[in-house]
């Protein structure tokens, strides 16, 4: 599990949740998927970073894909309550080798709602960021 972070007024400011697993991204990818099936969220796009780079005659060292994923009942909750909430839609997972580990993370929902000063979107956001944070941990 990543550390936490606080500020000098002991304010948590990390942005992302990231854990490390011995995993394969592959496997990685296929248990953060069904993980992330179990608390109601779709993998929407599965974007592979270095085959569209190769494209390109790009490349990368290390290797990452980007899921996109979205419970659409929590996705219409919050898009109801604020339109601008739509700009962070829908959740992103990354999956990416790192010196020889794997590592799973997420943008934190709680952060990103922080931005938008709306409390009403921020319980929400909790419920997810627990939700996903679950799935993740579960993942490795």
């Amino acid at each position: 599990m990543m550390a936490t972070a606080h500020n000098e007024n002991g304010v948590d400011i990390m942005f992302h949740y990231t854990v490390e697993t011995d995993k394969a991204i592959s496997e990685a990818t296929a248990a953060i998927a069904e993980n992330l099936k179990e608390e109601g969220f779709g993998v929407l796009w599965q974007f592979n970073v270095n085959e569209k780079l190769a494209e390109k005659d790009l490349k990368l060292d290390n290797t990452f894909e980007i899921l996109e994923v979205c419970n659409p009942f929590e996705a219409q909750k919050v898009l109801s309550l604020n339109k601008e909430v739509s700009y962070f839609l829908p959740c992103k997972i990354v999956i990416y080798d790192d010196a020889g580990r794997t590592k799973i993370g997420m943008p934190r929902p709680t952060k990103l709602m922080e931005i938008l000063g709306d409390e009403s979107v921020l319980e929400i956001a909790k419920n997810i960021e627990e939700r996903m944070i679950a799935s993740l941990d579960k993942s490795v």
